[in-house]
């Protein structure tokens, strides 16, 4: 019982003393990791409702979300590996989020005049 009072009071002084700017970022740290863990949750539950293996779009939304916080976290705590690494990501999740909308859109209709063959 001494540990966990022991380790009680050292959490206790830390948090007293911990500034209230490290803990907002502390708050988006863990925010940041809980969402980016949240698109494993989304892909492994599409995934077994389909028994194959899918990426739904909400896996993407939450990569870009997750990845955004994480970057922001770790350039407030001057982390280059941190920084590239997620930065790196950013770009992939943005790209396939763009073929996703992309796909959504409605066939352009022809230039030149031309109308589409019916069928």
């Amino acid at each position: 019982m001494d540990l966990v009072a022991t380790a009680a009071t050292r959490i206790a002084a830390w948090w007293l003393a911990t500034p209230d700017v490290e803990k907002a970022w502390l708050a988006i740290g863990f925010t940041a990791q809980l969402m980016f863990s949240m698109r494993f949750i989304v892909q492994w539950i599409a995934s077994e409702r389909a028994r194959r293996s899918i990426v739904p779009e909400a896996f993407w939304y939450f990569s870009l979300a997750g990845g955004a916080l994480l970057f922001a976290y770790a350039v407030y705590r001057l982390d280059p590996v941190f920084m590239l690494g997620q930065g790196m990501g950013l770009f992939i999740y943005a790209r396939n989020l763009h073929f996703i909308l992309r796909g959504k859109r409605p066939a352009a209709a022809p230039r030149d005049g031309a109308t589409a063959k019916e069928s």
